[in-house]
């Protein structure tokens, strides 16, 4: 997110590994905003899922057309003058260039994150999720934290990461 304290994003794009609490930030800020949230979990085509709940990891080029399909979703929510909270993982620069490029000025992306020990323990408790627990290694070691984001230690309650990221944006 540029510091310009005019500016007003309509997308906010939440990042990071999986169990760093994307989707629980996501709801909750996007109820505290009035805005609609979207889980970009559910661009994944039905062979990236299954990959996903055996454990596999998914290539780059199982991404593609996943990452296609969500910048689709993102000019289109601009365009449309919709204000969307987006879970999205978007680990590599390259997977947040794609997504990202030439929308930031109307996007913040925010990074959830954490140590692996304390996500991998939310891993273990968590229920119902179709990401295999056994990818978290593989999420983090080709994790790219980015350069230009607002950094969100999840350690954290809910509440206060909220607020945090509300106040970065001035709301």
């Amino acid at each position: 997110m540029r510091r310009d304290e005019q500016m007003t994003p309509q997308v906010v794009l939440i990042m990071g590994v999986s169990g760093s609490g994307k989707t629980t930030i996501g709801l909750r800020l996007a109820d505290a905003l009035g805005w609609s949230f979207c889980d970009g979990d559910v661009f994944h085509s039905p062979a990236n899922l299954e990959k996903l709940r055996q454990g596999v990891p998914l290539t780059d080029e199982d991404r593609r057309p996943w990452l296609g399909t969500l910048r689709s979703a993102l000019t289109e929510w601009i365009e449309q003058g919709r204000h969307v909270v987006l879970a999205c993982s978007a680990l590599k620069a390259a997977f947040r260039r794609a997504l990202v490029e030439g929308l930031e000025d109307r996007l913040c992306v925010v990074y959830l994150k954490g140590d692996f020990d304390l996500i991998k323990q939310r891993l273990v408790h968590r229920e119902g999720h179709f990401m295999h627990k056994d990818l978290l290694a593989s999420q983090f070691e080709i994790l790219e934290e980015p350069a230009e984001a607002l950094v969100i230690d999840v350690a954290d309650s809910p509440d206060h990461i909220v607020a945090r990221i509300r106040s970065a944006l001035g709301r």
